[in-house]
């Protein structure tokens, strides 16, 4: 298993890809498992992925002042494009980064 932000290709025989793309950068690994995304960003709207061949679309609040407008406007954009799932970033609720 392996998580990348996808500007590279993923290496043979891996089990599980998953891809959180930075805003800024080119996206190169297209397919994979799940897709996360951090949300808002202006230069990475959710419509910029979802035609990507991932089995698992998720978004994740950014982190920030605003956690929860930013937390309110990632749910109510998952219920109205129920291809993406509400999900955490799990080392910002753990205190880790």
């Amino acid at each position: 298993a392996v998580e990348t932000n996808g500007t590279q290709p993923a290496p043979p025989g891996l089990d599980w890809i998953c891809v959180s793309p930075k805003a800024d950068a080119p996206l190169v690994l297209t397919s994979g498992h799940e897709l996360k995304l951090v949300y808002p960003q202006p230069l990475a709207q959710p419509e910029r992925f979802a035609h990507l061949d991932f089995q698992n679309f998720f978004l994740q609040p950014m982190d920030s002042v605003l956690k929860r407008e930013h937390t309110k406007a990632a749910v109510n954009y998952c219920m109205k494009h129920p291809q993406w799932r509400l999900s955490v970033q799990m080392h910002k609720v753990v205190g880790i980064a």
